[in-house]
Formats: structure tokens, sequence, C-alpha cells
């Protein structure tokens, strides 16, 4: 199987559980695991494919990455008590999603376009939406609202891959490579709490001095 496909599946997976997981967290049935699953493990690679117009989109030409959010749902809805923390997996599982699906996502965006900015953002969005996603329905906050870096780690590993696709390194290289940086970066932040300089408001005015 080609590195690339290894990628996606394994990204679809990975972030499945971590739909499933914030399902558990919630206490929903099956159905509700399946969907939230789904729903994460989808979302950003069927964002992606409808900005580069490729349409029908992945899963409606093939509909394998659905069957394997449901598999994945179905296996977590009976294991998932078995995680002591559940919500420590989640963002682990998510790091690793996104390591993958970064690569996934900017490969796709440098092959339809032969854009590094466009390989960028699909790359981003791509890796992201889907948690996003999983955190809007979940009404957990949302992964872009935390203070440690998330679409940083994603736009890195983005660009080492596409920095070593024009450096001709062979596929499987770029592709290791941009995945490593994306985990590293990530893992970093989550475990050393790495964040980038936030913006400082302005003291808030009176009402009374707008009008």
């Amino acid at each position: 199987m080609p590195i690339l496909e290894i990628l996606n599946y394994a990204g679809i997976a990975v972030f499945a559980a971590t739909g499933a997981l914030s399902a558990s967290r919630k206490q929903l049935d099956i159905i509700g695991h399946v969907f939230l699953a789904s729903a994460t493990g989808i979302g950003g690679g069927t964002l992606r494919d409808v900005i580069l117009g490729a349409t029908p989109v992945f899963w409606v030409l093939n509909p394998a990455p659905l069957i394997v959010c449901a598999a994945v749902a179905v296996l977590l809805f009976f294991t998932a008590h078995l995680f002591q923390s559940r919500y420590r997996v989640l963002v682990w599982l998510d790091a690793v999603g996104l390591s993958a699906y970064c690569v996934m996502g900017a490969a796709k965006g440098l092959a339809a376009s032969g854009s590094m900015t466009v390989a960028l953002v699909t790359g981003a969005l791509t890796a992201t939406f889907g948690g996003v996603l999983r955190d809007l329905l979940a009404n957990e906050p949302s992964v872009l609202l935390r203070p440690e870096i998330y679409v940083t780690a994603a736009l890195v590993g983005s660009f080492v891959f596409v920095a070593a696709s024009w450096l001709a390194l062979p596929l499987w290289a770029a592709s290791t490579l941009g995945v490593l940086a994306a985990f590293i970066v990530r893992g970093g932040a989550l475990h050393y709490g790495w964040t980038l300089p936030i913006g400082r408001a302005l003291p808030g005015r009176n009402p009374d001095d707008v009008l």
C-alpha cells in the first residue's frame, strides 16, 4: 500500500478514535459514537476535497473510510471504559492523527495545485478541521481556543513535507519527515506546554465614552 494511502487511513482511524472517545466521555449511545467518530474521521478530508474541487469527495467514491470510522467507534464503545484517563488518551491520539493527516492533506494540495501555499493550507485544514468539528459537536472547549500549539504543528509538518518533496527526497522519506516534525511540535506542546506569543487586548472602554 502506498505511503500516502497508509497515512490517509491512519489519520482517519486515529481521528475516528478521538471522536469515539469524546462520545464516551459524554456517555452517548452507540449511534452517537459512530456519528461523532465519522464526523471527526472524515471531516478534515471532506473540507479539503471541497476546497480543491475534488468532488464527489473521497468517502463517496470509496466508502472504506466510513467503514473504518464505524468499526473504530463500535470497538471503542465497548472498550473506552478501560482507559483510566480518556481525555489524555484523546489528546495524544489527536496528535498522532494530526501528524499523519497534515502530510496527506499537503500532498493532495501540492498534487492539485503545485503551490506550497495551497499545500500548507490544505495540510492544516485536513489535520485540524476534524478535531474542531469533534469539539463543536461534543460541546467541548475547541482545540483552537486552548493555549498550546495546535494548528502550527500541522503547518510545520506540511511545510517539512513540501520542502522535502521539492528537494526530490523519496515520497516515503518526505512523508516520514513531515509526520515526525508535526508530532514533535504537537507532542512538545502537550508535554512541555509550548505556546506562541498571545495578543494583548486593550483595556475595555466605558460604553458612555463610545456614544
